[in-house]
C-alpha cells in the first residue's frame, strides 16, 4: 500500500469520527431541549391559561422545531457522508488486502527464485555435463591409443637398433676387389 493511500485513510478516518462526535452533540443538545421543553409544558400548569406566554411558548417551540428539522438535516447529511466514507473506507481496505496478498505471493515467488534457477541451471547443465563425460571418455581412449602406438613404435625402433648398425651398401667393382686381394697376398 502507498504513503498516499495511507494518509487518505488515516485523513478519512479522523474526519469520520469527528462527524460521528458532532453527531453525538447534537443528538446531546436535541435530547436535552426536548427534556427542557417537555419539563416546562409538564411542570407549568398555567400553560394554557395565559395565552400571551402561550403565543411565546408556542414561538419557542415551532423555533425549536425549527432547529430540530435542521439538525435533522444536518444529521442525514452528516449520516450520508459517514455512510460515503464508510463504503471508501471498506474499498480501501479491500484494495490494502488485495495489495497486501500479492505482495505476499511475490515476495514467496522471489524466495522461489533461486531454487528454480538452481534447478533450470541443473536442467541445462545435464547435457553438457553428459558432453563432457563422453568427451573425457574419447579423450583417455585416444590417449591410450597413442601411448599403444608409441609404445609399438619404440619397440620397432629399437629392435630394429639392436640388430646392427645400419651402414650404406656401397657397389662393388671387379677391378677394385682384385687389387685389394692381391695386395692382401
Amino acid at each position: 500500500m502507498s504513503q498516499t493511500d495511507t494518509s487518505t485513510i488515516q485523513a478519512l478516518s479522523a474526519e469520520v469520527s469527528k462527524l460521528r462526535q458532532e453527531l453525538q452533540l447534537r443528538d446531546q443538545l436535541v435530547q436535552q431541549l426536548s427534556q427542557e421543553l417537555f419539563r416546562l409544558v409538564k411542570g407549568n400548569t398555567h400553560f394554557m391559561s395565559q395565552p400571551e406566554v402561550s403565543e411565546r411558548h408556542l414561538t419557542q417551540l415551532q423555533e425549536l422545531r425549527e432547529q430540530l428539522q435542521a439538525v435533522e438535516q444536518q444529521v442525514t447529511f452528516y449520516q450520508e457522508q459517514i455512510s460515503a466514507r464508510d463504503t471508501e473506507i471498506y474499498q480501501s481496505r479491500q484494495s490494502v488486502q488485495e495489495l497486501t496478498d500479492r505482495s505476499r505471493m511475490l515476495e514467496q515467488v522471489v524466495q522461489e527464485l533461486p531454487q528454480i534457477y538452481r534447478r533450470k541451471f541443473e536442467e541445462r547443465m545435464a547435457p553438457v555435463r553428459e558432453k563432457i563425460a563422453m568427451l573425457q571418455r574419447e579423450n583417455r581412449q585416444l590417449q591410450a591409443e597413442l601411448q599403444s602406438v608409441s609404445y609399438r613404435l619404440a619397440l620397432k625402433t629399437r629392435t630394429a637398433s639392436h640388430s646392427g648398425i645400419d651402414l650404406p651398401n656401397f657397389p662393388r667393382l671387379a677391378s677394385s676387389q682384385s687389387n685389394i686381394s692381391t695386395q692382401n697376398a
